[in-house]
Order: structure tokens, then C-alpha cells, then sequence
């Protein structure tokens, strides 16, 4: 089952009125999608998917609760030319939970699990080429260690990719469990005992997969141009390299220019265009972690414009 992540503190963070216009970029089993249609009732709801399961799934769920809705079967990155298609120019709020969903890892043949045994896949859109298994059979020793390092910031990377190309020689790596074994055996000891050895090295390889940190950065300047005034967007973050994007597009687009700074009079076109409705990042309650262990590295971050 599907719990979502910072349920309430996103909805909250929407401020959502009955007439607006919402867009939910990672539209998943729709938990968050459910909360804002029902408080919807005479706005209207975009959500964007790529995965063809939880498409079927939240479009019975949301069918349940009302019609004034619409899911668009694409990657979030063609948000701005999607909603101007159907000739939305500017929406009261977008959200973006940024994690996988629990369906998605639970569903051992889709291979985001370190958990259970399937093939090498973790591909969101079953439709795209470039899947785990392209990945861990054909990509060279550096650029492993370098996916390793950067989207997993895993420190034993360079001995993990060397095992992976040493093992490829003499068979093609198949499944999720293979993989944890090589995995297991380039690490120390010690790493084994603190945190699952292959944690790290999955969620780099999902990135990669899915382009993941690459689509970010011009969505999210794409998501910002299309709010309204009083407009928000909210984002959940599920680790330290999203958030970083995330923190730092809003800090940039939050502060007075510095060209200007300091100037007693400032012109309006130079004053920042967007607030910032929390400082710090909103994490789960102490209850929410009790329920859902999957919450614990979730981060809030909410915006707003304001002229």
C-alpha cells in the first residue's frame, strides 16, 4: 500500500481555493491528487504520469471523488507546454512528491527493489529504453563509478563498479539480487552492518534510469513561470542531491538582485518576484515516521509568488 509522504503539511502548504487550477506532477496512487480534488470542487485538477499502472489505478480512484480533472500521460518535464495545449496559461498551485511510490518498489518485477529478486529494470516510463539492466551490462568502469558517486554519494564506488565490470567478463548481470551480491561483496564489513549496502547504488542507478536530477532543473523554472500571483509550489525531496536543486533554485529566484541590493530605493522589477513560506525544510512528525518508515528522509519545501 501507497502512503503518502507529508500528506497534510502539502496540502496545507497549497493554500487551495474551491476555483483554482492545480497541477500534481508525480501523480503515483494519487494520495495527494485525492486531497486536492476533494477540496477542488469548482476549480480543476491537472496530474502528470508516465507510469501506465498507477495511471489505471488513480483514475478509478479519482473518478470516485469527481470529474473535474485530467491525467496527462507524460513526464513532468512537459508541464508548460501540456497545460498550454489545453490552454492553461497559469495555475493557483503545483505539487511534486519526488520519491517512488511504495507500489513501485513493492512490485518486484519492476526491479527498484534491492529487496526482492527480479530483473534489472527501474525504468518509471515502461515505454523508454534505457533501463538498469543497459546500464549495469554496458556502461564503462568510470561512468559507474561516477553514477555511483554523484547520484548515491557512495563512497565505496570505485571498488562496487570495478566488481560489476570484473563479474560482467564472464556473464551478463540479470537480476536485482546478482547485483546486491557484487555490491555486498566490495564493500567492507562495517558498511554492511550500518545501512543496506546496496541502498545507495539502486537509488543512483534509478536516477540515472530516469534522468532524474537532469529534468529537474528546467521543470521546476517551468513550474514557477506558470503560477499565478499568490500562486504556490510545493516539492518533496527524498535526498540530499534534490534537495540541494530544489533549495537552491528557490534561494535564487527568492533574493533581491545584487546588482541592486542595499540601494534604499529599489525599482520594482528588481525586487524578487517570490517569497519563501517556509525558511526551513518541513520533515515528517515523529507520528508520521511511527507510520511510515519510507517518510524519514522526506523534505517540504514551499514557494510562493508574490508579484
Amino acid at each position: 500500500m501507497h502512503i503518502s509522504v507529508l500528506l497534510k503539511e502539502s496540502i496545507e502548504g497549497l493554500n487551495l481555493k474551491e476555483d483554482g487550477i492545480y497541477v500534481d506532477c508525480t501523480l503515483g496512487y494519487a494520495g495527494h491528487s485525492s486531497e486536492i480534488l476533494k477540496r477542488v470542487r469548482r476549480g480543476c485538477l491537472f496530474a502528470f504520469d508516465q507510469d501506465s499502472e498507477a495511471i489505471a489505478f488513480s483514475d478509478k480512484k479519482l473518478r470516485a471523488i469527481a470529474d473535474n480533472y485530467e491525467i496527462i500521460n507524460t513526464n513532468f518535464v512537459n508541464i508548460k507546454e501540456e497545460l498550454n495545449k489545453r490552454n492553461v496559461e497559469s495555475v493557483d498551485g503545483i505539487l511534486f512528491d519526488l520519491g517512488v511510490s511504495s507500489p513501485q518498489l513493492d512490485e518486484s518485477d519492476r526491479g527498484f527493489s534491492y529487496h526482492n529478486d527480479a530483473k534489472l529494470d527501474m525504468r518509471m516510463n515502461q515505454n523508454q529504453e534505457l533501463s538498469a539492466h543497459i546500464v549495469v551490462n554496458t556502461y564503462p568502469e568510470e561512468k559507474l563509478a561516477e553514477i555511483f558517486f554523484k547520484y548515491g554519494e557512495e563512497k565505496y564506488s570505485r571498488s562496487i563498479a570495478r566488481n560489476i565490470v570484473k563479474y560482467r567478463e564472464k556473464k551478463e548481470i540479470e537480476t536485482t539480487l546478482e547485483l546486491v551480491e557484487i555490491i555486498k561483496s566490495a564493500v567492507p564489513e562495517k558498511a554492511k552492518r550500518d545501512k543496506h549496502p546496496a541502498r545507495k547504488v539502486f537509488q543512483a542507478i534509478r536516477i540515472e534510469v530516469n534522468n532524474e536530477l537532469g529534468i529537474l532543473d528546467k521543470t521546476m523554472h517551468d513550474s514557477l513561470s506558470l503560477l499565478k500571483v499568490g500562486g504556490r509550489l510545493a516539492v518533496i525531496t527524498f535526498h540530499s542531491l534534490e534537495d540541494r536543486i530544489i533549495k537552491n533554485i528557490f534561494k535564487e529566484v527568492t533574493e533581491i538582485d545584487p546588482k541592486v541590493k542595499g540601494l534604499p530605493n529599489i525599482p520594482e522589477e528588481y525586487l524578487p518576484k517570490y517569497r519563501l513560506v517556509n525558511n526551513k525544510a518541513i520533515t515528517p512528525s515523529e507520528q508520521e515516521l511511527d507510520e511510515n518508515n519510507r517518510s524519514r528522509s522526506s523534505k517540504l519545501r514551499i514557494i510562493e509568488r508574490i508579484r
